[in-house]
């Protein structure tokens, strides 16, 4: 008992912090306090920053621009303070294919599996990969050549099924990547991985990191935009889960913001009948100083993260309603993107919000299209999938080039992993299905520095493992970063004693892309 008081009391201070309450309360302060108080001036000078980001970007001695930082003036840099090296993509457009397309039916030309057509797969291609519970129990792996023609394009020749003939137009602007792997088998696991660096929900997205290490360079927008879609295809989709686009341990004003394809895009953003604009900023000022005192008695940093949500929040009243009004947009451009483009909540809709958005230098564009998860009916399906996306996709790229947007610009084409060359279920003469196949798919990205009509990365006859040129997909976000000025390596966050990083412990930059 004796040691136990030593250990609580002090003979020249009396209790020590922490271990007496009624002390703690007549002192005012506990230890959590005092070590949330001691971080107040860190929280203020970085409140201060978000809420008048002009002149004090100055006195921070921020990197010359020769160096690889934005130049003098930039709205918000990010932790970095900079890149670490000059960059070649300002903002990145992410079309991500949430389900999995199938690269054998798309992109990955495999002619021999006409004569293999009906044959089972043989052990010795197979090995030892896991499969889905969902064809485990499959008496029968038959090998299953796509329907669909292939044909060379471009000048580069590359291979391109007759789904995608906007896209066949545009393939010497692309640069394929034919040999994407995964460890990620089932879409949710899959698709997390693929957007936060690890398999388990709770970490940061790709998105998010972005926001929080470079910063954003519009005022009046969030750095990271999400945008989704609904596949034509109408099947049961997989869910997307919010924290796709979330913030995991960082402050949680790098979050995603969804915008919605209805008529109040963001939700809450609206102000309610009876309160203008003076009277909504009248407002916001009383709200933030009593947060401001809030945070001197706490040091909570989420106190300051509410105070700059609630500023962007109050900017986007006003920018969100003229970024999605495409009232402006000439005939051209619908001639360009389709009928669709004219329909909120469109993939050729978003793809058009994508280019608005990179035109105002919105960091992080996330696009989803779901409907992908064709386990059966493949060929009527996936007919549907491509018609939803090959018009816009392609669209997209050639507006971003004719606007001079793409040499900085990095658009990314790809799901969570691909498809099996084995049918799921019994395969018909006019019908078939593809399970999931984590070992290798196609990916494909343009602008902003990567090699134009190239293809990197080649998969066996059977299209079921990697011959060579492997991309994981640590390395391709790796490559994403380092477009963007980042090395994937010094993006760091320290959370519960460690640093994570996007990439966690792997990742390399995929060099033989790279212009």
């Amino acid at each position: 008992m004796k040691g136990r008081k030593t250990d609580s009391f002090c003979s020249a201070c009396g209790p020590r912090p922490g271990t007496d309450p009624q002390a703690d309360y007549a002192l005012g302060v506990n230890r959590r306090q005092f070590f949330g108080l001691a971080s107040t001036g860190i929280g203020v000078a970085a409140l201060s920053s978000l809420l008048d980001p002009g002149p004090s970007w100055a006195a921070r001695g921020v990197v010359s621009r020769a160096e690889g930082s934005r130049p003098e003036g930039s709205k918000a840099l990010g932790a970095l303070q900079g890149t670490h090296f000059p960059a070649r993509a300002k903002r990145v457009i992410y079309l991500f294919q949430s389900g999995a397309p199938s690269q054998i039916d798309l992109f990955d030309h495999k002619p021999r599996l006409a004569e293999w057509h009906g044959e089972e797969l043989p052990p010795s291609v197979r090995g030892d990969q896991r499969v889905t519970g969902m064809t485990a129990n499959q008496d029968s792996f038959p090998i299953t050549a796509s329907m669909f023609e292939f044909a060379r394009h471009g000048e580069s020749g590359a291979w391109v099924s007759e789904l995608m003939p906007h896209t066949a137009k545009i393939v010497d602007k692309l640069c394929f990547l034919k040999a994407v792997h995964t460890e990620a088998i089932n879409h949710d696991p899959g698709i997390t991985y693929l957007q936060t660096g690890h398999q388990q929900p709770g970490r940061p997205s790709l998105g998010a990191w972005l926001s929080y290490g470079i910063g954003s360079e519009n005022n009046d927008l969030p750095a990271f935009i999400v945008l989704i879609s609904q596949g034509s295809a109408k099947r049961e989709s997989q869910a997307l889960f919010q924290r796709l686009w979330g913030a995991g341990f960082l402050p949680s004003e790098h979050q995603g913001v969804n915008l919605r394809a209805a008529e109040d895009p963001v939700l809450y953003l609206s102000d309610p009948p009876g309160i203008d604009r003076g009277v909504r900023r009248r407002m916001l000022d009383v709200v933030a100083r009593l947060n401001e005192q809030h945070h001197e008695e706490f040091g909570d940093p989420e106190i300051t993260a509410r105070i700059a949500q609630y500023e962007m929040a109050y900017r986007m009243q006003a920018s969100v309603p003229d970024l999605v009004d495409t009232s402006d947009e000439p005939q051209s451009t619908f001639d360009l993107y389709g009928e669709d483009a004219r329909t909120p909540g469109t993939y050729a809709a978003n793809c058009l919000l994508a280019r608005r958005l990179a035109e105002r230098d919105v960091r992080f564009i996330q696009l989803y299209h779901r409907g992908w998860d064709q386990h059966g009916d493949l060929p009527s399906d996936i007919r549907l999938q491509c018609g939803d996306v090959d018009r816009a996709s392609a669209a997209l790229v050639t507006d971003l080039e004719q606007r001079g947007l793409l040499e900085d610009t990095l658009v990314v084409w790809g799901g969570e992993f691909g498809r099996t060359v084995y049918c799921q279920g019994t395969l018909a003469e006019d019908n078939y299905g593809r399970d999931h196949h984590g070992r290798c798919y196609t990916v494909w990205m343009a602008g902003a520095g990567i090699e134009p009509g190239r293809t990197h990365g080649e998969t066996d006859d059977h299209c079921y493992n990697i011959v060579s040129g492997g991309v994981h997909i640590h390395d391709l976000n790796a490559t994403i970063l380092h477009q963007l000025g980042i090395d994937h390596e010094r993006l760091v966050y320290r959370y519960s004693g460690r640093d994570f990083r996007l990439t966690d412990v792997h990742g390399r930059v995929v060099e033989g892309i790279l212009a």
